[in-house]
């Protein structure tokens, strides 16, 4: 019976979805991704490349919280800190069946944007020719950026950058296709895009709309949770 009312009630789908998934996880780690602030965009990069390892996001947030209490969050201060700097950040924060290979990643990623881009990630998408170029270069800062990372990184610079348009994640379109957002031969992202424009919501934004269905698609549709799901209502029989 709920699921007949679906129509009618796509402003109260968005507006549910939001309330209780959030939105961004930059906002959640207190980043400004409002305007390309280099800073910011930059503790974000950091931050994306935590969350792209095989540990939950709460571990992941502990460690960014790590970083961003010793003051290492910019490409200098990681590579001041050091090898072993880093292992202690990242055992402190439960990193610690990644910590040794997590910190030359991370070294050898400074390195990488210190000697390309003068540590300026939004130098790095300047100089790319567009999309596939920008998610190029963040892969040829180092072996530890990879689809998932840069994923990660850029659905929440849409917003931000030009060419910053990744395509939705696995999660993301789990979610989205359970709700019935988007339907066969349609294009995904054009699809959300669409839905969202009609069904914003105030003081939110298409990212958050995004980080928001990654979110469900994390805790319950992948998990085959939709009968404990708070947007049950809405989930295609």
């Amino acid at each position: 019976m709920l699921r007949q009312k679906v129509p009618v009630m796509k402003e109260a789908l968005v507006a549910k979805l939001l309330d209780h998934f959030k939105g961004k996880f930059s906002r959640e780690l207190g980043i400004d991704l409002s305007a390309p602030d280099p800073k910011e965009v930059f503790k974000w990069f950091l931050a994306s490349k935590l969350f792209g390892a095989r540990i939950s996001s709460d571990s992941a947030i502990k460690t960014y919280r790590k970083f961003e209490r010793r003051g290492v969050i910019t490409p200098r201060a990681v590579l001041d800190t050091g090898w072993d700097g880093l292992v202690s950040i990242l055992d402190g924060g439960g990193y610690a069946r990644y910590d040794f290979s997590t910190a030359t990643k991370l070294l050898e990623i400074m390195t990488g944007l210190e000697r390309l881009y003068g540590g300026d990630l939004n130098r790095l998408h300047d100089k790319a020719s567009g999309e596939k170029d920008l998610e190029g270069r963040l892969k040829g800062l180092g072996k530890g950026i990879g689809d998932v990372t840069v994923n990660i990184f850029l659905r929440e610079l849409r917003l931000v950058w030009e060419k910053a348009r990744p395509g939705l994640s696995e999660l993301v379109l789990l979610a989205a296709g359970d709700l019935g957002l988007i339907r066969p031969r349609e294009d995904p992202l054009e699809a959300l895009e669409d839905y969202w424009k009609k069904n914003r919501a105030k003081g939110a934004d298409f990212c958050d709309f995004e980080a928001a269905l990654l979110r469900l698609g994390k805790d319950y549709c992948k998990k085959g949770r939709s009968g404990e799901c708070p947007l049950r209502a809405w989930h295609r029989p």
